[in-house]
C-alpha cells in the first residue's frame, strides 16, 4: 500500500480552513473513490485528473485509489484541490519524489490538458496560510496557479511560487537544478495613483458638494433626493475620488473580498471599490449568501463605495437588510449547513426622485402627483432605514444659466487634500472615522457646547428625532469641525449638521 499527504486550504467565508489531502493506493479492482464531503465540483475532479495526468503523459494508476479531505465535516467546493490530489497520486505511485511534498501547500484546478486555471480565493488562502497558528505552524510555500500569482504575493511575506502546470510542478519536485525549479514571485502593484471621474465637470450644486465632501470626510451615509437630470449620479459616481487614500491593510482586505468573488484585478490595487447594482437586485445579491455562501455587493464595496441609484425602486424588503451592517460593518450568513462572515465597511450613497414623476416642489408644476401619492413613494424607504442614513439632502434642479455656465468648480484633488486632513485629524484623537463612533466615544469626542447643545435639543423636539438620529447628527457635527480645523464642535458646526438631516418630504 502507498500513501501521500499534502497540504491545501478550503474556503470558508473570509477564512481559509486547512485541508489535508491524504490519497491511497490499495490493491483490488480500479476504482477511483474521494471522501470527505465533496461538493460536486470537488467530485468532479477525478474526471479532470485522470485526462491531466494521461495527457501530461504520466501513468495513471490501475489501482484502488481513495482521496479523502480531511476534515470530514468541513464541506468542500470548487476545483482548488486538483493539483493536490494530481500530486498525491503520482507521489503513492512513485512517479514524483515525495519527500518535499510537506514543505508546501497546493491550490489549482486543472484543466483536461494538465494546465492550471485560475481559482477565488486566492489571496484569502494566502493571509490564512500566513498567519496559520498551531501545533504544525511552519511557513510553508505556496504553489497555485500563475494567473493567481499577482493577489497571492500582495501578502509579503508569503513564499509564492506559481506555476502554468502540472508538468512545471512535477519538474519542481525531480529537478536537481535550482533554475528549473519554481522561482517565487513578487508582486508588481501598480503605483500610478487610482483615477476617478473629477468633481470639476459638476456645474452648480454647491451644497451638494458640500455635502459629499462631509460625507467622505467621516464615512458618513448620504442620501440624495432631487428631481431627474440634477445631477444626483455625477455626485456618486464622483465620490469614490475624494475618499482618504487607502492603508495597506485596507487595500489587502478590499482585494480578498474581491478574490472570493473571482473579481481581483491587479491594475486596480489601492482604488475604493464602487459598485452600483441594478434595482432588481435581491436581497441575497446585495448582502451575499447562496448554498454555499458568497459576498454581496455590501462586501464587494468594503472600504468603499455602495451606489444605489433610484433607491425608492428597489423592494422595501430588500433594502431593509442593509440596515444591520450599516451598523456593524460585517455580515454573518447563516445557513442550515454552514455559516460565513464577511466584511462590509461600505459607505452607502442613494439617490431618488422625490416623487414618482420626479418633478415633486418644482416651480414649473409640471408634476401632476398627490399629496398621498407622493407620500406612499417616498415611504417605499421604511422608517428605521432612514434613520440609518446620516445625511439626507435635497438637490435641486439646475437652472438654464447654471447648465450654460462653464465649469468652475474645484477638482476631486483639491476636495480630497481637505477631506484627507480632515480623516487623519480623526484617526489621530480616536483611531477610528467619526461615524465609526458610538456610545461613550460619541459623548467625549463630541461635545457640541452650551449654545450648540440648546441648538440641537430644540431640533431634536422640532423634528422628532430618535436617539439614533441624535447622535448621527452629532457626529456630523464632530466632522464639520474636522474639516474646519476646530478642536472643538461649535454652535455652527451643529447648523450646518442639522441641515443635512433633514428628512425627505412625506407629503
Amino acid at each position: 500500500m502507498s500513501l501521500a499527504v499534502l497540504c491545501s486550504r478550503a474556503l470558508a467565508g473570509m477564512a481559509a480552513p486547512p485541508v489535508t489531502v491524504e490519497v491511497h493506493l490499495a490493491n483490488g479492482l480500479p476504482a477511483f473513490t474521494i471522501v470527505g464531503l465533496p461538493e460536486a465540483e470537488v467530485k468532479e475532479a477525478k474526471d479532470r485528473v485522470r485526462a491531466a495526468l494521461q495527457n501530461a503523459r504520466f501513468e495513471f494508476p490501475a489501482r484502488r485509489i481513495t482521496v479523502n479531505l480531511a476534515p470530514a465535516e468541513l464541506p468542500k467546493e470548487s476545483g482548488r484541490f486538483d493539483l493536490a490530489i494530481a500530486l498525491g497520486i503520482l507521489a503513492a505511485s512513485g512517479q514524483i519524489p515525495s519527500d518535499q511534498l510537506d514543505d508546501y501547500e497546493y491550490a489549482g484546478e486543472l484543466s483536461l490538458s494538465g494546465q492550471l486555471r485560475p481559482i477565488r480565493g486566492a489571496l484569502a488562502m494566502t493571509c490564512a496560510m500566513q498567519h496559520s497558528s498551531g501545533p504544525d505552524s511552519r511557513q510553508r510555500a505556496f504553489i497555485l496557479p500563475a494567473a493567481n500569482a499577482d493577489e497571492a504575493a500582495l501578502v509579503e511575506q508569503a513564499t509564492i511560487l506559481p506555476a502554468g502546470s502540472l508538468l512545471d510542478v512535477c519538474a519542481h519536485f525531480s529537478a536537481r537544478d535550482d533554475k528549473a525549479r519554481l522561482q517565487r514571485y513578487r508582486a508588481r502593484p501598480d503605483s500610478q495613483r487610482p483615477v476617478y471621474p473629477d468633481f470639476s465637470d459638476i456645474k452648480g450644486q454647491s451644497q451638494a458638494r458640500r455635502a459629499m465632501e462631509v460625507a467622505a470626510a467621516g464615512g458618513h451615509s448620504i442620501l440624495l433626493v432631487g428631481p431627474p437630470g440634477a445631477g444626483k449620479s455625477m455626485l456618486a459616481t464622483r465620490f469614490a475620488g475624494i475618499l482618504p487614500p487607502m492603508s495597506e491593510a485596507q487595500a489587502l482586505e478590499s482585494a480578498a473580498v474581491q478574490s472570493l468573488a473571482g473579481h481581483f484585478d491587479i491594475a486596480r490595487w489601492k482604488q475604493r471599490p464602487f459598485r452600483a447594482p441594478h434595482h432588481t437586485a435581491s436581497a441575497v445579491a446585495l448582502v451575499g449568501g447562496g448554498g454555499t455562501p458568497r459576498p454581496g455587493e455590501i462586501s464587494l464595496a468594503h472600504h468603499g463605495v455602495l451606489f444605489l441609484d433610484e433607491i425608492a425602486e428597489y423592494p422595501r424588503s430588500v433594502l431593509d437588510v442593509l440596515r444591520q451592517p450599516m451598523e456593524s460593518g460585517h455580515i454573518v450568513i447563516s445557513r442550515a449547513a454552514r455559516q460565513a462572515e464577511f466584511p462590509a465597511r461600505f459607505q452607502l450613497v442613494a439617490a431618488m426622485n422625490p416623487c414618482p414623476c420626479g418633478f415633486y416642489a418644482d416651480p414649473s408644476g409640471r408634476c401632476r402627483c398627490t399629496p398621498e401619492l407622493v407620500k406612499r413613494y417616498q415611504q417605499r424607504l421604511s422608517g428605521p432605514l432612514l434613520d440609518r442614513i446620516d445625511m439626507q439632502l435635497q438637490v435641486a434642479a439646475l437652472t438654464p444659466t447654471e447648465l450654460g455656465a462653464p465649469g468652475q468648480g474645484e477638482s476631486s484633488d483639491t476636495i480630497a487634500a481637505r477631506v484627507a486632513g480632515a480623516a487623519e485629524r480623526q484617526w489621530q484623537r480616536q483611531g477610528m472615522l467619526n461615524s465609526q463612533l458610538s456610545g461613550s466615544a460619541v459623548d467625549r469626542y463630541c461635545e457640541p457646547g452650551t449654545d450648540g447643545a440648546q441648538l440641537l435639543l430644540q431640533a431634536m423636539v422640532r423634528l422628532q428625532w430618535s436617539a439614533r438620529a441624535y447622535h448621527r447628527v452629532l457626529r456630523l457635527a464632530r466632522t464639520i469641525a474636522d474639516l474646519a480645523g476646530a478642536p472643538a464642535i461649535q454652535a455652527a458646526h451643529v447648523a450646518e449638521a442639522i441641515q443635512y438631516r433633514r428628512a425627505i418630504h412625506t407629503g
